[in-house]
């Protein structure tokens, strides 16, 4: 399944997705979700223990001057990478 976390981890019940994620999931992170994905992040690191596949939308964190604090453990990708992921994953969770 594809999450799209379009919110900030500090405005949602972020250990009740921890939980619907698995391993086999990717989460791509958009507008103030993007948030999720700065280096050294708490909510990152549990994020990534789920063995799940992290993803950020370049444009929104590039919005937010955020480029340089990112986290190497999250694939930055664009527009055609976001439909890329949509293709891959036949059911999406907006959270």
């Amino acid at each position: 399944m594809l999450y799209t976390v379009s919110r900030s981890p500090y405005q949602d019940d972020f250990n009740a997705m921890l939980g619907l994620i698995s391993d086999t999931d990717d989460v791509l992170l958009i507008q103030n979700g993007v948030l999720l994905g700065i280096n050294e992040n708490r909510y990152l690191i549990e994020l990534l223990r789920t063995g799940a596949g992290i993803y950020a939308l370049e444009a929104d964190i590039a919005a937010r001057g955020l480029i340089e604090q990112i986290s190497n453990r999250v694939q930055v990708i664009d527009y055609k990478g976001f439909v890329n992921l949509t293709v891959k994953h036949k059911q999406n969770f907006a959270w």
